[in-house]
């Protein structure tokens, strides 16, 4: 019985309603009736907040209103404006007394179920869909098609599309209800470029003048054949204020943009005209100062230097005071004045001049507070605080603060592109905090190569850690990796062997301030090498020959302050040894040794802003080796063996050796028992920034083996070799790779003719007693990352090398042209590839043609040219 009566009371409710809503449609607006409002629902809606849609309405509950009344009239208007919905309906239902519940009723907008793109390939389709950011379940709404579309239209002007057309049309999808598929009927059309800019209003300045003014946006020709000619709009706004920047930076100061408009020249070229207002030229006159106590108005005019006449440019005169390294906020900045402020002032503007008066607030000196390190996460904070030039209590000073980040950069274990410095002043005591913000990256290497020396294929594995700790060496508990590190200390291992034939290993260690206090260095290193019998002309090996060398080495070097703190210092005395034991080198003797005991002094300078993609700043080294003059302490052909001598050669020889060979091979190992040299290195680089990150650099270098007497003549040691790319599987004997781009490997390497002491016979060799080499190359960075920095190159070079002093000339050289690429990664260093063409013929002793140069690729690892 009770469900019968729910059932009928709820009919009763829906007949009620049905009524009462055909009445409010047909109400009379003539004769309204007052009502309070009990309750206000929302219906009809599935994606959106409800409670949000409530708040659009013109009334609230407990609101008085008219039924019928403007208050829905309005309501309905407000939610159609929103445009999320295609339909609106109000309906009330009485309730007891004057009250009524108002129902609003929505029907939303279509839901995309599918976005179809025609006419276009399905490359642009992915690439125009990303830019529209859809999302499946949006509101298919009259803006969010127009929306759509204009995004599709512009993506196609910036490609040069100006012809393009765009449909849009929607689809009803049966699958879901109340969503649709929209479609975009792409129609590109012909790609449209630039035929002619043209100007107006420009009376000195001649429009090709203002079109080379003009980055990006560029005219089709020959001229600008690697140029776009597209017109692409952000590119265009950056143009126009490039003109008026221009503008103003010769003297125009009041120059305006004025208008632009586009014209179709023909259905595949289009012109630009760009109206401007030139105004007047000014010129600076009179520069006065006011305010300055520190330095003189005479100086602080030579510092700006800013002549009197040039052409007005507001852009030079903000540089000369604030911006550039050595301008007037620098000069003042450098001497502790880092509250400094100055206001430059147009007193007088007549005729073409203008009077400027440079209003300078000095402020009081900033003392240094504190020094805050951030995100050395893996080096020691002392390891950086020891570069650091700026130290609590001494004055605030920019110079010293851009050669910390320097200083910071050179350690390699920070990344300098991301390295930040922050002062943060009080100026309420004058004083001033600095914040370093670092972040590390990794710097150690690992080598694993291969490489083709001596006739042979040789295996390379070395690591390199460059930031080692040697004092916790024995604390396991402190490392924070596999070994101990964060003391900025460098140790290298590195191994070399062909199997049979050949076996290398190198350990070498540098401490960069030794005892902590001063940036003194010290490094040590031990070489040792293996040969077994490998005969150097016949190439015919054995097991009863070998060939060592043992080398060890201990060096000091120092930062100096003269004549600038750029430059520093290094002394080397270093050691090695070569056992020969029945293995022919060329020498004149198959059995024995050789002893180099030499002392290096090197002076050089290095200022570089950074070390793997320099952008300015040089460097340069000039080294002396020397080793004892021992002949000058000896008589002449001291090697000469005496007549008991000879009796004891000739009595010692092998079976098949002639007297004459066994005299001679005595006489040879007396004369290279202790080697004698001296030996010259220059090397110079320079790098110039020319536009944004394209690098100039420059370089030359220049070797130099002497003897000091001319009886013993130049040591078979330490020669030079050139040609390549510098690299050799091993050296069997101390040698010099010089790399020269274009040319095989030691092609340039001079060619002696020479007697074998052994034999009688005429042999030669490859043996370079001096070299020069000429280096230019503009490279650009492509990535400037802690994870890898690459940056690509190309390069014109020239070089040479002499067997005789007598026929060095430095301008007799094979030149060469190429391009490369550079791949720093911080596991593996330095990894490049170069393709060179030499353009030289070489030849040998006898002037004989060897080879051309012409088209070489080059492989490199863990140098630069």
């Amino acid at each position: 019985m009770q469900k019968i009566f729910i059932l009928l009371f709820s009919i009763f409710i829906g007949i009620n309603i049905s009524a009462q809503e055909n009445n409010f449609k047909t109400a009379d607006y003539s004769k309204p009736k007052k009502y309070i409002i009990n309750d206000i629902k929302i219906t009809g809606v599935k994606y959106l907040d409800t409670d949000v849609l409530l708040h659009i309405a013109d009334f609230r509950v407990g609101d008085e209103i008219d039924i019928p009344g403007d208050e829905f009239t309005a309501t309905i208007k407000k939610y159609l404006k929103q445009k999320l919905f295609s339909n609106v309906e109000i309906y009330y239902i009485p309730r007891e007394e004057n009250k009524v519940d108002i129902v609003i009723n929505l029907v939303e907008q279509p839901r995309l179920s599918k976005l179809t793109i025609n006419g276009i390939r399905n490359g642009e389709v992915k690439t125009v869909k990303e830019k529209l950011h859809l999302r499946i379940g949006d509101q298919v709404t009259e803006d969010l098609s127009s929306n759509y579309k204009r995004i599709i239209v512009d993506h196609f002007l910036e490609k040069g599309f100006y012809n393009v057309n765009v449909d849009v049309r929607t689809k009803n999808d049966t699958t879901f209800k109340n969503t649709v598929e929209l479609i975009f009927d792409v129609k590109k059309g012909k790609r449209v470029k630039i035929k002619e800019i043209t100007f107006e209003g420009n009376k000195d300045v001649k429009d090709k003048k203002l079109r080379r003014w003009m980055k990006n946006t560029k005219t089709t020709s020959i001229i600008n054949i690697m140029k776009k000619s597209k017109l692409n709009k952000d590119e265009f706004e950056e143009d126009k204020q490039t003109l008026i920047e221009k503008y103003k930076s010769n003297g125009y100061r009041d120059a305006k943009y004025i208008s632009d408009s586009v014209y179709l020249i023909k259905k595949k070229r289009l012109g630009l005209k760009i109206k401007v207002d030139e105004g007047k030229k000014f010129y600076f006159r009179n520069i006065s100062w006011i305010g300055n106590t520190v330095f003189p108005s005479e100086y602080l005019s030579d510092v700006l230097n800013i002549k009197k006449g040039s052409a007005y440019n507001k852009t030079l005169l903000e540089d000369r005071l604030n911006v550039e390294e050595d301008a007037i906020s620098a000069v003042y900045m450098d001497r502790g004045y880092l509250f400094f402020n100055v206001q430059p002032i147009e007193t007088k503007v007549e005729g073409d001049s203008i009077d400027l008066e440079l209003r300078i607030y000095e402020g009081e000196q900033a003392t240094i507070n504190k020094i805050i390190i951030l995100g050395n996460t893996k080096t020691n904070e002392h390891v950086v605080r020891r570069e650091i030039r700026t130290k609590p209590g001494d004055l605030f000073n920019r110079s010293k603060i851009i050669r910390t980040q320097r200083e910071l950069a050179a350690l390699g274990h920070f990344d300098p592109e991301t390295m930040r410095v922050e002062p943060i002043p009080h100026q309420e005591d004058n004083t001033v905090d600095i914040k370093y913000v670092l972040e590390e990256k990794a710097n150690d290497q690992l080598e694993i190569s291969g490489g083709w020396g001596g006739g042979m294929l040789v295996g390379s594995l070395g690591v390199r850690f460059t930031n080692f700790s040697a004092r916790r060496l024995f604390k396991p508990k402190e490392w924070n990796s596999i070994i101990p590190t964060g003391d900025g200390q460098t140790l290298s291992l590195r191994g070399q062997t062909n199997g049979r034939y050949y076996s290398s290993i190198s350990v070498s260690f540098m401490e960069p301030w030794l005892g902590g206090r001063k940036p003194n260095s010290l490094s040590v290193s031990f070489q040792y090498s293996a040969y077994s019998k490998y005969n150097y002309y016949s190439q015919n090996t054995g097991d009863d020959g070998s060939f060592e060398v043992i080398g060890a080495s201990v060096g000091l070097g120092k930062r100096l302050e003269w004549p600038d703190n750029y430059f520093t210092m290094r002394n080397d005395i270093s050691y090695q040894r070569y056992n020969l034991t029945n293995y022919e080198m060329g020498f004149g003797f198959d059995n024995g040794s050789s002893n180099i005991l030499s002392y290096a002094f090197t002076l050089g300078r290095n200022s570089v802003d950074n070390p793997l993609f320099p952008r300015g700043g040089s460097e340069f080294s000039i080294s002396a080796r020397l080793t004892p003059p021992y002949s000058l302490f000896k008589k002449d052909n001291f090697w000469k063996l005496t007549a008991v001598e000879e009796a004891t050669a000739i009595a010692n020889k092998d079976a098949n050796q002639s007297n004459e060979s066994a005299i001679l091979e005595q006489e040879s190992q007396n004369r290279y028992k202790m080697i004698e040299f001296h030996k010259w290195d220059f090397k110079a680089t320079w790098y110039k920034k020319l536009i944004d990150n394209l690098v100039l650099s420059t370089s030359i270098k220049f070797g130099y083996l002497g003897y000091y007497s001319s009886n013993l003549g130049y040591s078979p040691f330490e020669k030079f070799q050139l040609g390549g790319d510098g690299m050799s599987g091993y050296n069997m004997y101390g040698v010099d790779n010089i790399g020269l781009r274009g040319y095989s490997n030691n092609s340039l390497t001079s060619e002696e003719r020479y007697m074998d002491p052994l034999t009688g016979a005429e042999r030669t060799r490859k043996s370079a007693i001096a070299y020069t080499k000429y280096t230019m190359d503009i490279r650009y960075p492509l990535a400037l990352k802690p994870q890898a920095t690459v940056y690509a190159l190309a390069f014109v070079e020239a070089g040479n090398s002499w067997s005789h002093i007598d026929n060095f000339n430095p301008f007799n050289v094979k030149r060469s042209a190429g391009v490369g690429v550079r791949i720093f990664l911080p596991m593996l260093g330095m990894l490049g590839v170069d393709w060179g063409y030499g353009f030289d013929k070489v030849y040998n002793s006898r002037g004989v043609e060897q080879e051309v140069g012409g088209s070489q690729f080059h492989f490199l690892i863990g140098q630069q040219f």
